[in-house]
C-alpha cells in the first residue's frame, strides 16, 4: 500500500499526493455549476453527465481498491459519527427556533442590525475596484453544497488511492468536527439573542407569535430601553419591574413533546406537528454566531488540504474566501461570524486528528511482520534466492490483511454496500442542500 508522509500544513498546499485528476474534477464540478448562472441550457446538459462520468468511474474502481477491511473497521465510527451529527443538526435547529421565537416578531422587525466595519470595508472596495473584480466578487460562484459536494470527491478520491485510506474514517472525522461545531456554534448563539443583519428576514419566513415569550416579558422587556431601570436592575439584581398581565401563547396538544411548546413557540397557522416547524427553522433569521456555511466551507478546505494538499487545495481556500466575503456582503451573517467560523473549524480539525491519523498505521504491522521472518529474509539474500525473497516481502504485504479482505465474499457485500449508500448520500445531498 502506497504511503505519504504527513507534509506540514503550509506545505501541503504546495505539493499534493496523488496526481492532479482530483483537483481537475473539483475544478470542473465548480465550474459547470456555475454554468446555471451564465447558460442554464448548457449547465443543464453538462452537469448530469459530469455526475454520470464521475460516479461510473468511481464504481469502475470498486474492484480494484485494496482497503475494505480498513473500511470495514471505519464503518462503526463512521455510522456513530453520522448519528451523533443528526443529534447535534436537531439540537440545532431547536435553538434556531427559540432564538427566533423568543422575543417575537415585533423585535426582529423593529431592532436595527449592529454597526460592521466588515461591511463598510466592502462598499467602500466597490468604490475603488475595477468594476470587473467587483463583479467577480459578487458573483455566486460557491454555495454551501458545493463544498459538501467537493468532500464527498475527496473521500471518493481513495479509490484512485489519491487520499490515504480508509475513505469512511476521514468520512467519521468529518462528521464529527461537524457535530462538535454546530453544538458550539447553537450553544453560543442561544446564549446572546444578536439582531439579524437583515431585518425583514424573520417577518417574510417565520410566523411565531409578534409578542414576546412571557420570560422576555418579565426579564427584558421592562429593562430594554430604560437607561435607569437596567441601572436599577443591576443595583438589585432581580426583576423588580411589574410587567403587567402576560401575553398568553396558542398551546397545541403535543402529548410527550409538550415540552417544546415553550421553545418553539407555534402558532395555529403552522401545523399540528412540531417536526414541521423544526424543518421551517433553516438558517434562521437573527444573526447566529458563527456561521454554520463558514464552518463546512473550513472543514472541507481543512480536509482537503491535509488529505489531498497541491494546488487545487489553494483553490478550495480561494472558495472559502470569495463565500466568506460573499456571506458578509450579502449580509447573511456580519463579519465576526464568518472570522469566528474560520479559526474555530481550523482548531476542530486540528483537534480532531485521532479519528483520522495521517500516520499509516498498517506500517507498524508490516514492520512486525518483518521482523519475524528476518532470519529466513537474511538467509535467502545470501543464498542468492530471489524468488524465495520475493515470497517473504508479499507475505509481509499479505499480513496487512488488505489484499486477503477485500477478495472475500463478505467483503464484497460490504463494498457494494458502502458504494450504494455513499452513493444515495451523494444524491441526497445535492438534492436537499442545492438551495444553500
Amino acid at each position: 500500500m502506497s504511503w505519504w508522509p504527513p507534509l506540514p500544513w503550509p506545505a501541503a498546499i504546495l505539493k499534493n499526493r496523488g496526481g492532479g485528476g482530483l483537483g481537475l474534477a473539483a475544478i470542473s464540478y465548480v465550474g459547470v455549476d456555475y454554468l446555471r448562472q451564465l447558460s442554464p441550457s448548457w449547465h443543464a446538459r453538462l452537469q448530469p453527465a459530469l455526475w454520470t462520468v464521475l460516479a461510473l468511474v468511481a464504481v469502475a474502481r470498486v474492484p480494484f481498491y485494496k482497503h475494505w477491511s480498513a473500511e470495514l473497521r471505519s464503518a462503526l465510527p463512521f455510522v456513530a459519527s453520522m448519528l451523533f451529527m443528526l443529534a447535534a443538526l436537531l439540537f440545532e435547529a431547536l435553538s434556531v427556533r427559540f432564538v427566533t421565537a423568543v422575543l417575537g416578531l415585533n423585535w426582529h422587525r423593529d431592532t436595527p442590525p449592529l454597526p460592521d466595519t466588515g461591511q463598510w470595508l466592502l462598499l467602500a472596495l466597490n468604490e475603488k475596484l475595477p468594476l470587473t473584480m467587483v463583479e467577480i466578487l459578487r458573483a455566486h460562484i460557491i454555495g454551501l453544497h458545493h463544498f459538501l459536494m467537493l468532500f464527498i470527491m475527496l473521500a471518493f478520491s481513495v479509490l484512485f488511492d489519491s487520499v490515504k485510506a480508509p475513505g469512511l474514517g476521514l468520512g467519521a472525522r468529518y462528521m464529527f468536527t461537524m457535530a462538535i461545531g454546530r453544538l458550539l456554534r447553537a450553544i453560543t448563539f442561544v446564549s446572546t439573542i444578536l439582531p439579524s443583519a437583515r431585518p425583514w428576514c424573520a417577518l417574510s419566513r417565520f410566523s411565531v407569535p409578534a409578542h414576546p415569550h412571557r420570560w422576555a416579558q418579565k426579564y427584558y422587556v421592562p429593562y430594554a430601553s430604560d437607561v435607569n431601570a437596567i441601572r436599577q436592575l443591576i443595583h438589585h439584581d432581580k426583576a423588580y419591574a411589574d410587567p403587567g398581565k402576560y401575553i398568553g401563547d396558542y398551546r397545541p396538544d403535543w402529548g410527550s413533546m409538550n415540552f417544546l411548546i415553550d421553545f418553539l413557540r407555534p402558532t395555529p397557522y403552522e401545523g399540528s406537528s412540531w417536526y414541521s416547524l423544526l424543518k421551517k427553522a433553516g438558517g434562521g433569521c437573527n444573526d447566529l454566531l458563527y456561521s454554520g456555511h463558514m464552518l463546512v466551507a473550513v472543514l472541507t478546505a481543512m480536509a482537503w488540504t491535509e488529505a489531498y494538499g497541491g494546488f487545487s487545495s489553494a483553490f478550495i481556500w480561494l472558495l472559502v474566501m470569495h463565500s466568506t466575503q460573499r456571506e458578509i456582503r450579502e449580509r447573511h451573517h456580519y463579519s465576526v461570524d464568518c472570522i469566528v467560523a474560520i479559526y474555530v473549524g481550523i482548531l476542530l480539525w486540528k483537534m480532531t486528528g485521532f479519528i483520522w491519523p495521517t500516520k499509516d498505521a498498517s506500517k507498524d504491522r508490516r514492520l512486525n511482520k518483518l521482523e519475524k521472518i528476518q532470519g529466513r529474509l537474511l538467509q535467502a539474500a545470501k543464498d542468492f534466492d530471489i524468488d524465495e525473497v520475493r515470497e517473504l516481502l508479499k507475505e509481509v504485504e499479505l499480513g496487512n490483511q488488505e489484499s486477503q479482505g477485500s477478495k472475500s465474499k463478505a467483503m464484497w457485500l460490504f463494498a457494494g454496500a458502502t458504494i450504494f449508500s455513499s452513493l444515495t448520500i451523494v444524491i441526497l445531498a445535492f438534492t436537499l442542500t442545492s438551495d444553500g
